[in-house]
């Protein structure tokens, strides 16, 4: 690593961030704290995302260590597609996804002592139209029921539903990690 980075501290359960955070290079721990995800009406998926970014970051008291939150949010025309509740809710967020453009927005926000700093990145989705029998499988097959929008992009349904993308690949897996790493420089 060409830059020596405090300590840091991974405020997230998501089996991607630290697979990205790996492939970064950083050394990193992993704390969860329990946070409210909800959030005030109005907000702007951008606003949203750091949002709820923040709030975890408040979570957590760190003098020492650099603390990474994190939140994504799947937007479609102005609707926002969080983790679904059950397969049912799945199946209709990923039917309202086919065939369709959305937008993925990470909130990040790094914590050291008493200095925060919060920024968002966005990348837009163009998926083709498939099947309810394809839905199904993707459901049956991959259980995506801890990701925004019910799908992963680094799975089957980023391989073959998946038509392109706009921006950062990382940010649709849930960091974006090239503006995070320009922005933990600025940080430090």
């Amino acid at each position: 690593m060409p830059v020596n980075f405090p300590p840091i501290i991974l405020a997230s359960k998501s089996p991607r961030r630290q697979e990205l955070l790996t492939l970064m290079g950083l050394n990193f721990k992993v704390e969860l704290k329990d946070v409210d995800e909800s959030y005030p009406s109005g907000l702007s998926p951008a606003e949203i995302a750091v949002y709820i970014s923040e709030q975890k970051a408040k979570a957590f008291t760190a003098d020492g260590e650099i603390v990474i939150t994190a939140d994504t949010i799947v937007a479609l025309n102005g609707e926002i597609l969080g983790k679904p509740e059950d397969r049912a809710h799945a199946q209709e967020m990923l039917k309202k996804l086919s065939g369709s453009r959305h937008e993925v927005f990470t909130g990040v926000t790094l914590v050291k002592g008493d200095k925060i700093h919060s920024f968002y990145d966005r990348t837009e989705v163009y998926c083709k139209s498939v099947t309810a029998d394809e839905i199904d499988f993707y459901i049956d097959n991959y259980k995506p029921f801890d990701k925004a929008g019910s799908y992963g992009v680094q799975d089957w349904w980023g391989i073959v539903v998946v038509e392109r993308i706009e921006g950062s690949y990382t940010n649709v897996m849930g960091l974006p990690t090239e503006k995070l790493y320009n922005e933990l420089l600025k940080f430090i």
